[in-house]
């Protein structure tokens, strides 16, 4: 009798130790469920507090909420910022001599890009040029008359008129740490009938020169592959910013299909030409006589150059203002009147700072020593 009680209370005793180690093994499991609960339901924003008090936790396929809607892209907002600031140029051509007498000289088209309040537009100058009348349309369609205030041929860049009130003004950015490889957008109205539409690319490339057939090179070009075409020119390639970083100037084509290979001014060198437009009427351009290319930080690093900022002077002209001054080819110009070349004063911003007949001492490097050079400036006038 007494070994049958003691085996009943040694099996009560097990069934009360298993008992009590299921519920600890219970709550164990219900708390790592609501710890897990809590986790996923931080990670959606969900209240916590909420799901543990009432129901399990939705699964989290079901508590995300995607609005798309609400989503707006960098690209977007650039777009919706800047695109009021760009208009469709329209130009009018004087009549034509033809066998059956004076004939219309027809249109052409163009784009541009508002920045001032006052009504200041820039576009290319080949848009402009040998036209009789203009008229500029903004992007809700509305037309206004449009005159040339002044315009460079050497830059293809001219600034125009229009009056009332302006839908937007563009913002400029600085176009001299640019790197290869970034987003761009242009805005443009190609064919002169797709008004303001919006391509988007990278920057090839910097400091193309380009041959424009005319005796000269445009210099200091940006390479993009954003499709630019016919009726694009004059409108602005910005950056992620909604900063207006080139003016889209020109497309090169093959014997065969090529893409990809649009042009645009650099905003440093435009802001640069309006301003004296603005102020002269007209570009007087202080001539030094050099060909050159930019030097900026990563360029010193590849090169393994002297300086971070200048310019490399690749050709110096016969009987120009720099060979009289004893410049010389492969010197590098690090400042104009002791005031450094670098990211916010570039070369060409610091040289239109002179007049043509102003003298200007030019700090050059040359064989690991600093050279200082008065020199006389030229002018080239459009």
């Amino acid at each position: 009798m007494e070994g049958l009680i003691s085996t009943k209370r040694i099996i009560y005793l097990l069934v009360v130790l298993i008992l009590v180690v299921g519920a600890g093994l219970t709550g164990v499991l219900v708390g790592g469920v609501a710890v897990y609960q809590a986790v996923q339901n931080t990670a959606v924003g969900t209240s916590t507090t909420s799901q543990l008090a009432d129901a399990p936790a939705l699964p989290i396929t079901q508590n995300l909420q995607i609005n798309t809607s609400d989503i707006q892209t960098t690209i977007t907002d650039a777009v919706s910022r800047l695109g009021p600031a760009v208009v469709t140029v329209v130009g009018q051509l004087p009549p034509q001599q033809s066998f059956f007498g004076l004939v219309d000289g027809g249109t052409v088209s163009g784009s541009g890009v508002i920045f001032s309040p006052d009504g200041y537009v820039m576009t290319n100058n080949h848009v402009i040029e040998n036209t009789i009348s203009l008229k500029v349309i903004f992007a809700s369609g509305e037309e206004r008359e449009a005159k040339v205030i002044g315009s460079d041929k050497f830059s293809d860049l001219a600034v125009l008129k229009t009056t009332g009130l302006m839908p937007a003004v563009a913002t400029f950015g600085s176009s001299d740490s640019l790197q290869p490889g970034e987003t761009v957008i242009a805005i443009g109205s190609p064919l002169g009938d797709f008004k303001n539409s919006v391509t988007v690319g990278v920057i090839s490339a910097l400091g193309r020169s380009l041959d424009t057939g005319n005796g000269y090179l445009m210099e200091g070009l940006i390479q993009t592959d954003a499709a630019i075409n016919s009726g694009n020119s004059g409108g602005p390639l910005l950056n992620l910013a909604g900063e207006v970083i080139g003016i889209n100037t020109l497309i090169v084509r093959g014997s065969g299909t090529v893409e990809g290979l649009g042009f645009a001014i650099p905003s440093s060198t435009a802001y640069a030409v309006a301003q004296q437009i603005l102020t002269n009427g007209y570009v007087a351009r202080p001539y030094l006589g050099i060909r050159w290319q930019s030097i900026t930080p990563s360029i010193a690093r590849a090169y393994n150059l002297p300086v971070e900022y200048g310019v490399y002077i690749t050709k110096v002209f016969p009987d120009s203002p720099a060979a009289d001054a004893g410049i010389q080819s492969g010197d590098i110009i690090i400042a104009l009147d002791s005031i450094a070349i670098d990211d916010t004063h570039p070369y060409t911003n610091l040289l239109f700072n002179y007049k043509p007949g102003d003298e200007v001492t030019i700090s050059i490097y040359r064989d690991k020593r600093q050279i200082d050079l008065p020199v006389t400036l030229a002018e080239i006038s459009t």
